[in-house]
């Protein structure tokens, strides 16, 4: 597993959201993306993150930052997070961890003794040319969106 590093490119992607509606990054041009990956919707870590996320919309988009979350989970299962709580704020479906192969966040984990592939709970800053600005990877699910915003303020 190799990350994408700061300065890098970022991959342009195209994936579907809770809507089964197209989103593309190359359409964000202009904008701050922080694209968060998280492991499993509706899993307490991921709701955490995701409410926090939520929360603090107002000030990312004041700092020009759009949030995309992507996890491999199907569509169905992101409307029905979306909905359970209140996420204001496109989840992208990445079923065959396309995209997560190009970032860099597709790899060998484990949990309680079982080694598995999965998804490595990474964030990048996508700055307004599309370049890698910040990658978060030290953070805890709750104060992931402190991380960020600090991280923001400082620019």
């Amino acid at each position: 597993m190799q990350p994408l590093q700061p300065g890098a490119q970022a991959p342009e992607f195209t994936l579907h959201n809770q809507n089964d509606e197209a989103i593309s990054l190359a359409n964000l041009r202009g904008k701050r993306v922080l694209v968060y990956f998280y492991p499993k919707a509706m899993t307490p870590g991921c709701t955490v993150q995701a409410c926090s996320l939520r929360d603090t919309k107002a000030e990312l988009e004041a700092l020009n930052t759009v949030v995309l979350g992507i996890s491999p989970d199907p569509v169905k299962r992101l409307t029905k997070f979306i909905e359970r709580d209140n996420l204001n704020f496109d989840l992208l479906s990445d079923e065959d961890h396309a995209v997560a192969d190009l970032f860099g966040v597709w790899g060998p984990k484990k949990f309680m003794g079982r080694e598995y592939d999965g998804i490595h709970r990474l964030s990048f800053l996508i700055d307004e040319e599309g370049k890698v600005a910040h990658r978060f990877d030290k953070f805890k699910t709750k104060d992931h969106h402190d991380v960020v915003l600090n991280y923001l303020k400082e620019l």
